[in-house]
């Protein structure tokens, strides 16, 4: 017998080996590229956002599918110029003083912590612990690059509108590097994907306006200074559970501290009383047809992911989340394990086979 061709435990071994070396490789690329990779990452979340407004043009106004993307971009351009002009000029006098004043009053509240042996104890474990975690010196280097935070925004943006005018060149483009008996479920496992991500958004976005308006109006009136840009501020952080509603609330506690410390306790209640209305009826109702992540998981995923891409990666850790739940359901659970999990009826590019379609068809 001829050594010079492989038997199979040869053709074993050298699978096994091209399977490593593509894991080594994925976690190399992932240690070295991934800002970039988050970036692109926001962009398809951008491109789903905006497909997700064209169908409601298309199915609520009746507009043609080219107009109606052309109408999502320009809705989408013209909610980012209303921000930008919201804090940049309605808000601007107090997003300054939120910002001039915020040092001072962590640091007054410190002092009047640390008067006691316990609070300064408090005090200490804090300092050190911000000061030595990740989080702390992304968010040094964020307000000393607010240029570069501007650009990877437009590139977001920019990317986001790319993927988003024609997303089947890109998504023909993946599927085509996948072996033909595998097309069919990868299909699956993407438009699934998409499909949880835009029910995803949209139950975001309730919670977001929901939590922003509700957190405003009870800071108005409660007397809290800046009520306004603290419930905007409060809405848009949100968008990361757990982490981001817990950093918008420390400015707010802290512009409540200049009035007095029954501000401070006044603060504190609306932001409780908020999170309960928010947690027991309006998130069980929103979510009822999204993917049900335990909680547990949510939050050391999302503090895993803030690790591993920094600052920006807490931006969108709760949508790769949902992302890597729904791939693992669709891919492991249903394709692998053949679990009866339904598909999501959707238009496909390739059949069972792996063939490409000449005109996409609605599966069955």
């Amino acid at each position: 017998m001829s050594r010079l061709s492989p038997d199979d435990d040869d053709a074993r071994y050298i699978r096994r080996l091209f399977l490593a070396l593509g894991v080594i490789a994925l976690a190399t690329t992932l240690y070295f590229t991934g800002d970039l990779l988050i970036l692109a990452f926001g962009s398809v979340l951008g491109a789903i956002v905006i497909h997700a407004l064209a169908e409601i043009y298309e199915e609520r106004l009746r507009v043609p599918a080219r107009p109606a993307l052309g109408a999502a971009i320009i809705t989408v351009l013209a909610i980012i110029v209303f921000l930008g002009w919201l804090f940049g000029v309605e808000f601007r006098t107090q997003v300054n003083v939120l910002v001039t004043r915020l040092p001072d009053i962590l640091h007054e509240i410190g002092a009047q912590l640390s008067v006691s042996p316990v609070g300064a104890k408090v005090v200490d474990a804090v300092r050190v612990a911000f000061a030595g975690s990740r989080v702390a010196q992304d968010i040094g280097g964020l307000a000393e690059g607010a240029g570069q935070f501007v650009l990877n925004a437009l590139l977001v943006l920019v990317g986001a509108i790319f993927f988003a005018v024609d997303p089947k060149v890109y998504e023909r483009g993946f599927l085509l590097l996948m072996p033909p008996s595998k097309r069919a479920a990868m299909e699956d496992a993407l438009l699934d994907t998409a499909s949880t991500l835009r029910l995803w958004l949209r139950a975001q976005l309730i919670q977001m306006t929901t939590m922003g308006v509700l957190v405003g109006i009870g800071l108005w009136l409660v007397g809290v200074p800046s009520a306004p840009a603290l419930g905007l501020l409060t809405g848009l952080s949100e968008f990361i559970p757990y982490v981001g509603p817990l950093a918008a609330m420390v400015p707010a506690l802290g512009l409540a501290a200049t009035e007095s410390v029954s501000h401070v306790l006044w603060t504190l209640g609306v932001f409780a009383a908020v999170r309960v209305v928010q947690t027991n009826f309006i998130t069980p109702f929103v979510t009822s047809r999204v993917v049900a992540i335990p909680p547990a998981v949510t939050l050391f995923a999302i503090l895993a992911i803030g690790a591993v891409f920094g600052l920006f990666g807490l931006f969108f850790s709760a949508a790769m989340l949902v992302v890597i739940y729904t791939l693992v359901r669709s891919l492991y659970l249903r394709d692998t394990l053949g679990e009866d999990i339904p598909r999501t009826r959707h238009r496909t590019l390739f059949d069972s086979a792996g063939h490409r379609r000449d005109s996409p068809e609605k599966l069955d």
